[in-house]
Order: structure tokens, then sequence, then C-alpha cells
């Protein structure tokens, strides 16, 4: 079979699509997470955490879409990466799916009760189900700037030499703090153009305003830490993007202040911190002046801009080694076949439109504010 595209091509064009569907996830999913964190701070009464829950219960499912879109795709283009993972990770993600689900079954079981305290516990559960996603993916993404502590054998057997609490360090927590802060904006962000104007909306405003400053000093701080060369890997010698996918065949070392290499060769690539670093201070200009789609654009600028810094930064690096830096994996020797890559971009071209369809549908079937009088009397509110 004769295919179009090269092998270079298609791995660069897959290496954009996952960071394509991280981005999806956190856009729409970060701010149900966002809402879910503030949930017990916005609503000092019942019917105001209800009008809170409303605001993303009707669509937060549909959102899952993207995570397990982003899953598979992980699988299905980058086996090794999906191996060395979901293996090395297996407990925090363990921790994440055990938050994750307390989400739906709070949404579900809160208001068959009218006790107080049952409520209350519920809406706790879902602060937990939008805090503990939220620290440990950014948790995780600190690890993969780091360099995980995995190494693979001469059969290309992964081993993961690392534990639940070493992923912990001041740098992961650092930007675990920072995903936390960015989805709480976006959650505030989308409570502004989604209920109505009164006092759970100016509490979210000045959560809102908090996580946008936070977002800026910690998103500041974890670029100056990169910059004084605390971390990076490097390519060394001949490589060629359209070779084997074996991680051994291309040499890697530990280079300190690499992670800013990009930058130099690609100035363009600038735009990626600069809206993570704009993208908060719009937010807090839309907070300040009460302007509730700039607002929303902000946050949604932030966490565009503060995603894509990651993935810009690490190009061709997907996922290296703390340990044994030779074992780390790139998007030119991790990937799946070039006929994989190949089918499943004509399946991708077939159904990521669908799903940015039916997105954009959902969004404006369910548009509009939500009140306290809505879920006084609307039996279909929970």
């Amino acid at each position: 079979m004769e295919i179009p595209l090269d092998y270079e091509t298609l791995r660069v064009i897959w290496w954009g699509l996952m960071g394509t569907l991280l981005i999806g996830f956190a856009l729409t999913d970060g701010y149900d997470l966002g809402v879910a964190a503030l949930m017990p701070f916005i609503g000092k009464t019942d019917e105001e955490r209800r009008m809170a829950i409303n605001a993303i219960a009707p669509h937060w499912e549909g959102h899952q879409v993207w995570f397990i879109l982003g899953g598979g795709a992980i699988f299905a283009a980058w086996p090794f990466v999906y191996a060395v993972s979901f293996s090395g990770f297996y407990l925090a993600m363990f921790l994440v799916l055990s938050a994750l689900i307390l989400r739906p079954v709070a949404f579900k079981y809160r208001s068959k009760h009218s006790d107080a305290g049952w409520r209350n516990r519920w809406d706790w559960a879902l602060f937990i189900g939008g805090f503990v996603p939220a620290l440990v993916f950014g948790v995780a993404v600190g690890n993969v700037l780091q360099g995980a502590p995995f190494r693979l054998d001469s059969d290309l057997r992964s081993f993961y030499e690392g534990s639940l609490l070493g992923l912990f360090s001041p740098f992961a927590l650092m930007t675990g703090l920072l995903s936390v802060a960015m989805v709480v904006m976006h959650g505030a962000g989308f409570l502004s153009v989604k209920i109505e104007q009164g006092p759970v909306l100016d509490r979210a405003r000045r959560i809102g305003s908090v996580a946008a400053i936070a977002s800026v000093i910690l998103f500041a701080a974890g670029g100056l830490w990169v910059a004084n060369g605390a971390m990076g890997f490097r390519l060394e010698g001949a490589v060629d993007p359209n070779g084997p996918s074996n991680p051994l065949f291309i040499k890697t070392v530990a280079a300190p202040g690499a992670w800013l290499d990009n930058y130099g060769r690609y100035p363009w690539m600038v735009i990626a911190p600069v809206l993570g670093l704009v993208g908060p201070l719009v937010a807090l200009l839309g907070i300040r002046r009460r302007s509730h789609v700039l607002n929303l654009a902000g946050s949604s600028l932030a966490t565009v801009g503060i995603i894509a810094t990651v993935g810009l930064s690490m190009f061709p690096f997907i996922l290296p080694s703390s340990i044994n830096p030779q074992s780390s994996l790139t998007a030119w020797n991790a990937s799946s076949s070039h006929l994989t890559l190949w089918i499943m971009l004509i399946v991708t071209v077939i159904f990521l439109p669908l799903v940015l369809t039916y997105t954009a549908w959902v969004m404006k079937v369910l548009f509009g504010r939500i009140s306290l009088r809505d879920v006084r009397t609307n039996p279909d509110f929970y």
C-alpha cells in the first residue's frame, strides 16, 4: 500500500494531534474540574451550589470523550509511551480515576436526600473530583519535564523505578498547583457566562482573580526554573525522522537548559509562553471590567498557551528518562508503524469533526444563564 505522506510527516501530525486532544480536554472538561473545585467556596446555600452544579452537570459526560480520545491516541500512535506511562504512573492514574468516579456519583446521589449534611458531603466529593485530577495532571507534566524514572532493556521491556510519593517533587508540585490555578480560573470564567448575576458569580470572580494572578506567578516561576538549567534533554548525533521506532537507536543525553533550544531554532514558538502569561491577565481584566466574554477568552488562551508551551519546549521528546536518557521516548523513535499512523489519521479525519460538531451543538442547545428561579422551579435540575 502506497502511503501519500512520509513517516516523518505522519509522526509530526500525530504529535500535534496528541497535543490538540490534550488541549481539547483542558478547554472543555477543564472548566468542569474548575467549577467542581470551586463548589464549597462559591455556594453558601444549597440553592447557590445547585446553580454551579447545573452549570456543568448536563455536559460533563460529553467532555470525557476528549479524555478517552487522548488515551486512545497514545495507545494507537505512541505504544511505547502508553506502555511506560500507564504502567509507571499506574498509582497516580488510579488516584485520578478514583477522584473522577466521585463526580458522577455525587451528581446522582446529592439530591436524593434533603439532609444538609448529606448534601454537604457530596459537595466536598465534587471538590475532590475536581481538585485532585487537576493537581495530579499538573504533577505528571512536571515529571515529564524533569524526566520519568524508567529504563528500557535490550528487549525494549520497560522498568519503572519510581514511586507515587516520588512524583511529588518541588518542581512537580509547583506545576501541579499551576494546573489547579489554571482550571479554577477557567471554571470561574465559565461561570461568568453561565450563571446569573449575584453572590455566586461575585465569589467566583474573586476566586478567579486570585487564580489568574497565581497562574501568572507559577507559570513565570516554572519558566525561570527551567531557564536556569534545572532540566532538559537533547538528541545527539544524526537522527533519521523516518527511521524505525526503536528508542535504543537514537542517542539521548541529559542537557540542563535544553528545553529552551527550540525557541532559538523556531522563534515563532514564543507565541505559546506569551499566551500563557497574557491569557490570565486578559481574564483578570475581564473580571475587573465585568466582561464575561473577555474573562472566558482569557482563561481559554491561558490554557492553550500553558499546555502548548510544554509540548513545543520538549519537541521532539514525549517522555524522557531521568535515570537512563538513552531510553527516552521521542516523536522519532516511539511511534506506531507508518501504515498504522496513516490508517489512524484517516479515522481521525472522519471522527474528530463529528466530536467537534457534537460539542458545538451541545453548547448551542445549553446556551443561556442559570438563575435561582431555574433551580427552584425546574424539575429536571439536580
